[in-house]
């Protein structure tokens, strides 16, 4: 374990092993394996306390672009992958919408791979009978489609703050603080990024009324969201870089968003109410 993820050992001591959500559909994006800032372990956790029907990858699982300029690839990697193929090889529907970064994999589009189905972009519906659009996003930013050169730079910029990142939660994890994402801070603050995720959030919105759909369901900007815009459900699964969260739905068809520290939190509860239950079992009656 990475000294990063330091602070999951009391957690990870506390949790149940055994301990598993199940639901009808689960969405995760931006994972970035094959980067430094990819939180992978984090993202095992999940995957392993979680069960559902169907498994949507919506883009950028795999970073090609920083694979691309240095190699970087460790054990907790493998074991996301591992993770996965072993939910579609015990019957879970998984799909894959490949995104900018693992652009490399749409040309594999409308094709099945060990149990995965890679696809462009494509119709969820809900149990309660929702349309929702499913695809990664970035056809809709413009800094993707008209400069691609400057998301390039960007994707640099962005690789630096994440290292800092990682330095500043060792210090929180020594001084026993709970995990905080500066870069997804630094985003929210400045005003010209709050317009462009607006901006993107619209755009999605307009493409979802334009297919005759309910809404869409993407990911691509880091910013995990559900909300009502004119009429269109938009949800964005968030990332495991920045937020650490996931979109479900349940068996009724509700749409929620799940975060990594949520899910630890839960397992503790659930670990103190069965040791609290247990000690009032023992307690000799007077």
């Amino acid at each position: 374990m990475k000294p990063r993820d330091a602070f999951l050992d009391p957690l990870l001591d506390a949790a149940p092993k055994k301990t598993v959500k199940r639901f009808r559909t689960i969405w995760i994006s931006d994972i970035h394996l094959g980067t430094t800032g990819c939180q992978a372990a984090r993202l095992l956790e999940f995957l392993q306390a979680t069960e559902s029907e169907t498994l949507y990858l919506v883009g950028d699982i795999i970073d090609g672009w920083q694979l691309k300029r240095r190699w970087y690839w460790d054990q907790a990697h493998n074991n996301v992958v591992q993770a996965v193929l072993k939910k579609a090889k015990k019957g879970t529907e998984v799909i894959f919408v490949p995104g900018n970064h693992d652009e490399a994999i749409r040309q594999f589009i409308d094709l099945d791979f060990g149990g995965i189905r890679i696809r462009d972009e494509l119709i969820h519906v809900t149990a309660g009978g929702k349309r929702m659009l499913v695809l990664h996003g970035d056809r809709f930013d413009g800094v993707i489609a008209c400069a691609k050169w400057l998301a390039y730079v960007g994707d640099s910029l962005y690789t630096m703050i994440l290292k800092f990142n990682q330095v500043y939660n060792n210090w929180r994890a020594r001084a026993g603080l709970p995990y905080w994402s500066l870069s997804q801070y630094l985003k929210l603050k400045v005003k010209n990024a709050v317009s462009y995720i607006t901006s993107f959030e619209q755009a999605l919105a307009a493409e979802a009324r334009r297919k005759g759909v309910d809404g869409v369901i993407c990911g691509h900007i880091h910013k995990p969201e559900i909300r009502d815009i004119d009429g269109i459900t938009y949800c964005n699964d968030g990332d495991w870089v920045e937020s650490l969260s996931a979109l479900v739905e349940d068996h009724a068809g509700e749409l929620r968003l799940v975060s990594w520290e949520e899910g630890v939190k839960r397992r503790k509860q659930d670990k103190h109410e069965r040791v609290e239950e247990l000690q009032d079992i023992c307690v000799s009656p007077s």
